[in-house]
């Protein structure tokens, strides 16, 4: 039986079989491009759990792994336009925020912001918070923070989306609110 025909089955042991085949190479190909050892590994889990659950779409004329780096590719592009979208969207709401409001409720919903902000911030580990500080209320680079703390550059990377990974999740439901209360 064919590898493609036998996954179409829900054959677990033919794709437990790619998996370790292929995880390491999906995941330095990632890696290649986005240079994000973060990034790589969601990308290339991302990419295993699509193709086991779009199994049956499987083109019967190609290679298995040929549709792995389609798919890879493909996730990776999804992640980082995703991920582009929700830095935007924080940024942004960060910065609405920090500005005087005209109106009385808009002054009290900013200070909740505020507040619930600096929260966030102090659960965050000291590193990750202060990177993250460093990039966006002094609006220092990559660069310049990694040459200020000793870091690298992909280290420096990594706790800011760390940092606002966290703040996405501190922030929770209240992602709605803020998009009411701040239009974009």
């Amino acid at each position: 039986m064919n590898t493609i025909a036998a996954l179409k089955q829900g054959n677990l042991l033919v794709f437990n079989e790619l998996y370790y085949s292929w995880h390491q190479r999906i995941y330095y190909f990632i890696l290649r491009k986005t240079k994000s050892s973060f990034i790589a590994e969601e990308v290339t889990q991302l990419t295993f759990i699509k193709f086991w659950n779009y199994r049956e779409s499987l083109s019967d004329n190609l290679d298995a792994h040929l549709q792995l780096f389609r798919i890879a590719r493909t996730t990776l592009i999804d992640f980082l336009r995703k991920e582009t979208v929700y830095k935007e969207k924080v940024i942004h709401i960060i910065d609405r925020y920090t500005l005087p409001s005209e109106e009385l409720w808009g002054k009290l919903a900013e200070k909740e912001l505020q507040h619930k902000l600096a929260h966030a911030l102090e659960e965050m580990p000291p590193m990750r918070r202060k990177v993250f500080e460093m990039s966006r209320f002094k609006g220092m680079s990559h660069q310049q923070i990694a040459q200020e703390l000793s870091l690298s550059s992909r280290t420096v990377e990594a706790h800011i989306f760390q940092a606002i990974k966290q703040i996405k999740h501190y922030f929770g439901l209240l992602l709605p609110l803020l998009a009411w209360l701040f239009p974009f």
